[in-house]
Protein backbone atom coordinates (compact mmCIF):
# COMPACT_ATOMS: atom_id res chain seq x y z
CA UNK A 1 0.00 0.00 0.00
CA UNK A 2 1.28 3.58 -0.83
CA UNK A 3 1.80 6.00 1.87
CA UNK A 4 1.08 9.51 2.19
CA UNK A 5 4.62 10.43 1.16
CA UNK A 6 4.28 8.07 -1.91
CA UNK A 7 6.88 5.41 -0.45
CA UNK A 8 5.81 1.61 -0.41
CA UNK A 9 6.37 -0.86 2.55
CA UNK A 10 8.38 -3.90 1.80
CA UNK A 11 9.03 -7.03 4.20
CA UNK A 12 12.11 -8.92 3.53
CA UNK A 13 10.94 -12.55 3.88
CA UNK A 14 13.12 -15.39 5.09
CA UNK A 15 13.01 -19.19 3.78
CA UNK A 16 10.53 -19.96 6.60
CA UNK A 17 8.08 -17.00 6.14
CA UNK A 18 9.39 -14.71 8.78
CA UNK A 19 9.52 -11.16 8.22
CA UNK A 20 12.09 -9.91 10.57
CA UNK A 21 12.71 -6.29 8.88
CA UNK A 22 11.26 -3.59 6.81
CA UNK A 23 12.00 -0.96 4.33
CA UNK A 24 10.54 1.52 2.34
CA UNK A 25 10.99 3.38 -1.08
CA UNK A 26 9.26 4.64 -3.84
CA UNK A 27 9.82 1.38 -6.00
CA UNK A 28 10.90 -2.56 -5.25
CA UNK A 29 13.94 -2.14 -6.48
CA UNK A 30 15.18 0.72 -4.02
CA UNK A 31 14.09 -1.24 -1.06
CA UNK A 32 15.90 -3.96 -2.28
CA UNK A 33 18.68 -2.12 -2.74
CA UNK A 34 18.32 -0.84 1.23
CA UNK A 35 18.23 -4.19 2.46
CA UNK A 36 21.22 -5.20 0.64
CA UNK A 37 23.24 -2.94 1.97
CA UNK A 38 22.41 -4.43 5.73
CA UNK A 39 24.34 -8.01 4.09
CA UNK A 40 27.61 -8.97 5.09
CA UNK A 41 30.05 -6.83 2.90
CA UNK A 42 32.84 -8.06 0.84
CA UNK A 43 36.34 -6.73 0.15
CA UNK A 44 35.58 -6.15 -3.43
CA UNK A 45 32.21 -6.40 -6.00
CA UNK A 46 33.67 -9.34 -7.82
CA UNK A 47 34.12 -11.54 -4.37
CA UNK A 48 30.93 -10.38 -3.08
CA UNK A 49 28.37 -13.34 -2.48
CA UNK A 50 25.31 -13.37 -4.62
CA UNK A 51 22.32 -13.72 -1.76
CA UNK A 52 18.28 -14.15 -2.69
CA UNK A 53 16.38 -11.26 -1.27
CA UNK A 54 12.33 -11.73 -1.05
CA UNK A 55 10.69 -8.56 -0.57
CA UNK A 56 6.87 -8.88 0.07
CA UNK A 57 5.00 -5.36 -1.14
CA UNK A 58 2.89 -4.56 2.32
CA UNK A 59 -0.68 -4.90 1.61
CA UNK A 60 -0.30 -7.16 -1.41
CA UNK A 61 0.48 -10.52 -1.98
CA UNK A 62 3.15 -9.91 -4.33
CA UNK A 63 6.72 -10.73 -3.36
CA UNK A 64 9.94 -8.84 -5.53
CA UNK A 65 12.48 -11.07 -5.84
CA UNK A 66 16.13 -9.79 -6.12
CA UNK A 67 19.24 -11.43 -6.19
CA UNK A 68 21.62 -8.82 -4.08
CA UNK A 69 25.32 -8.46 -2.96
CA UNK A 70 27.42 -5.71 -0.87
CA UNK A 71 30.50 -4.61 -1.19
CA UNK A 72 32.95 -2.36 0.84
CA UNK A 73 34.52 0.52 -1.08
CA UNK A 74 36.83 3.97 -0.08
CA UNK A 75 34.78 6.63 0.62
CA UNK A 76 34.73 9.15 -2.11
CA UNK A 77 36.87 12.52 -1.81
CA UNK A 78 35.64 15.31 -0.03
CA UNK A 79 36.37 18.69 -2.11
CA UNK A 80 34.78 20.95 0.76
CA UNK A 81 34.24 19.68 4.19
CA UNK A 82 31.52 21.94 5.08
CA UNK A 83 29.10 19.89 2.42
CA UNK A 84 30.21 16.33 3.64
CA UNK A 85 31.55 16.43 6.84
CA UNK A 86 30.08 13.14 8.25
CA UNK A 87 32.07 11.62 5.52
CA UNK A 88 35.52 13.21 6.67
CA UNK A 89 35.77 10.47 9.45
CA UNK A 90 35.18 7.05 6.93
CA UNK A 91 37.61 5.44 5.29
CA UNK A 92 34.78 2.77 4.13
CA UNK A 93 31.53 2.61 3.15
CA UNK A 94 29.36 -0.65 2.01
CA UNK A 95 28.14 -0.28 -1.50
CA UNK A 96 25.31 -2.91 -2.62
CA UNK A 97 23.41 -4.05 -5.86
CA UNK A 98 20.82 -6.07 -6.99
CA UNK A 99 19.18 -7.73 -9.93
CA UNK A 100 15.35 -8.84 -10.29
CA UNK A 101 14.71 -12.37 -10.73
CA UNK A 102 11.02 -11.73 -10.76
CA UNK A 103 7.54 -11.39 -9.44
CA UNK A 104 6.00 -14.32 -7.34
CA UNK A 105 2.14 -14.02 -5.70
CA UNK A 106 1.61 -15.73 -2.64
CA UNK A 107 -1.62 -17.77 -2.17
CA UNK A 108 -3.72 -17.05 1.35
CA UNK A 109 -1.76 -18.61 4.04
Amino acid sequence: MVREDGKRNFALREEDGSEPSEFSGNMPRQAALKAARTLEPAPSEEEAERVTLRLREKGTKKIHEYEGWAWKDSAPEVDDADDDFWLNDLNDITKANVSKQGIEYIDDE
